[in-house]
């Protein structure tokens, strides 16, 4: 697997590179104790930081940076950007733009007649043939103030323009400053291929091995990291 990101000549030194989800796992994360102790269960039971599905999902594939510090003032953006001219004709200069509210009346996360920003993208990203680009809000990222709209681009052909990421700002009140190199959006690669799907009753030998694999997870810790987590193979540049 290859995703090959293209950015514009002049603008390269100032672009944050796309880097590995891994490397952004938040410091909320990092700090949150591996248990805590439930008045339901009457002990310490594990957190979320020992779920390796809850935290591989958060270091799943690529995170899209914010380019540049964004002042933000209850809904009021405005940034100091100091990059020379594009050598690309049509190219953005801002590190933000905008969808207006009409654009997406009637979805559910509609926010009256408030805009929707949008994260303009200053990299192109190629993905191989019959894989798309599945670009989504940095997982289990609440805490972020804003909330990125999911969507899933076929990179493997449209690779000379760049993608972009509408989001809802969430945080009415904010005040301060969205920092450069913030995650905008996690993005990874999916194949572009027919599933088909298969529905079975269980048969005694899976009836077995569901009433084994789940008794052999509740009896002990980290059962599924030691026998079914698979290897991840690291992203490389």
């Amino acid at each position: 697997m290859r995703m090959i990101f293209r950015c514009d000549p002049a603008l390269e030194p100032y672009l944050p590179r796309p880097v590995p989800a891994r490397t952004m796992l938040p410091d909320w994360l990092r700090r949150m104790p591996a248990s805590a102790h439930s008045d339901l269960h009457g002990r310490d039971i594990r957190t979320v930081k020992q779920c390796p599905p809850f935290v591989d999902a958060m270091a799943h594939g690529v995170m899209i940076l914010l380019p540049c510090d964004v002042n933000v003032e209850r809904g009021t953006f405005s940034w100091d950007w100091e990059i020379p001219e594009p050598a690309t004709e049509g190219h953005p200069r801002a590190p933000l733009s905008f969808h207006v509210a009409a654009q997406f009346a009637g979805a559910p996360f509609a926010q009256g007649e408030r805009s929707a920003i949008k994260f303009n993208s200053f990299w192109t990203i190629e993905c191989p043939d019959g894989w798309s680009l599945f670009a989504t809000h940095p997982v289990n990222r609440d805490d972020l103030p804003f909330r990125t709209v999911t969507g899933l681009v076929d990179a493997d052909r449209f690779h000379d323009g760049g993608i972009n990421f509408p989001a809802l700002w969430t945080a009415s009140d904010f005040c301060g400053v969205l920092a450069k190199g913030t995650p905008v959006a996690q993005c990874f690669p999916v194949p572009r291929e027919t599933i088909e799907l298969a529905f079975e009753p269980f048969d005694p030998a899976h009836g077995a091995a569901y009433s084994k694999t789940v008794a052999e997870v509740l009896a002990a810790p980290n059962v599924y990291r030691k026998r079914f987590r698979a290897r991840r193979g690291r992203l490389t540049s």
